[in-house]
């Protein structure tokens, strides 16, 4: 979503290999450490399709190269790099990016903080050999995290401290699928499901369906669904799971979800978060906060969101808001 966590599998997989106008039509591409998908209709032909996969592919891959801290040369390994050294200049974007962390930041109390990379690091569940770290390693850490450590200015930033680091994964993926959605709807395609590693944006509905079907993933049997839901005419949906991306030490599991407020990985008896919202952004960051927060607190923070819905599964139930069962699929 971080990310990618696990979310809804897309169901609707008939993309025409013809690409005969009025056809589903499908595009495919690596970026943002998934597959990107995009399945549409472009009802002038061709040419309109042509014109919108060179938009999105060229749009998405000028954003990772610019916001990817895996990428050595990009803004924010550059901004990561002179932690605690220099002031790095930044373009109207990148402010925009930037803003956007205060607001999550504030909207989650603290749940989504964008400085978190070095907790995360600390816990690495790619690692050969995983392993715990000290109370006074998470504690070193912690003191690097914190949202409102971060020095800014007009036009240029500062991390005081340095081993501070920046990380959009919590939101810069769904980010990036409601700009692709918004380039679709540039480019005169008013059906198309936008499927970023299972982060969605459902716009219009496919051809001769009602809406777009989505998977939910039984996160006690991975690959697996336990249901499905039915979105159209502009909806985010998204899921936040930690049953893949863990390790298991001693007998206990410790998912890739990190409590920056603790430095812990999560473990409070939920399995996975969907939401349903305006936006896959709005999506993104309620289900990766709801996570956090737990199955009754996590429900609190779904509901007062004006237009987005919600199921927290649990080691025990699965409990959702009461709009819901409005998009589950019969």
């Amino acid at each position: 979503m971080t990310a990618a966590e696990t979310p809804p599998s897309t169901r609707d997989r008939n993309a025409s290999a013809s690409g005969r106008d009025g056809a589903l039509r499908q595009l495919a591409f690596p970026a943002l450490g998934t597959t990107c998908e995009v399945q549409y209709v472009a009802p002038a032909g061709a040419a309109q399709a042509a014109a919108f996969e060179r938009a999105v592919v060229g749009w998405v891959s000028a954003f990772e190269a610019k916001y990817s801290r895996f990428r050595p040369t990009s803004l924010v390994s550059r901004i990561n790099d002179a932690a605690g050294r220099a002031w790095v200049e930044v373009d109207a974007d990148m402010e925009q990016m930037l803003a956007l962390g205060d607001a999550l930041y504030a909207t989650t109390g603290g749940v989504l903080d964008p400085t978190a990379l070095p907790l995360l690091r600390l816990w690495n569940w790619k690692a050969e050999r995983p392993t715990i770290p000290s109370d006074a390693q998470i504690a070193a850490a912690r003191r690097l995290v914190g949202w409102n450590k971060v020095q800014r200015a007009p036009g240029k930033i500062f991390l005081p401290e340095p081993g501070m680091a920046l990380d959009f994964g919590g939101f810069g993926k769904e980010y990036a699928v409601d700009i692709v959605a918004h380039l679709a709807r540039q480019h005169g395609i008013g059906a198309a499901l936008v499927d970023f590693g299972r982060d969605v944006f459902a716009l219009g509905t496919p051809p001769g369906r009602l809406a777009w079907h989505l998977g939910l993933e039984d996160p006690r049997h991975p690959g697996a669904t336990w249901g499905s839901i039915a979105v159209r005419d502009g909806r985010g949906v998204a899921s936040s799971g930690d049953y893949v991306r863990c390790f298991h030490l001693n007998g206990r599991r410790y998912g890739h979800i990190v409590d920056p407020r603790t430095g812990w990985p999560v473990a409070n008896g939920c399995l996975q978060v969907t939401v349903v919202a305006a936006t896959c952004l709005q999506a993104g960051v309620l289900s990766t906060a709801a996570f956090v927060l737990g199955a009754e607190r996590g429900l609190e923070l779904i509901a007062h969101c004006p237009g987005a819905e919600g199921v927290i599964v649990t080691e025990t139930a699965r409990h959702h808001t009461r709009g819901f069962h409005a998009y589950v699929a019969s």
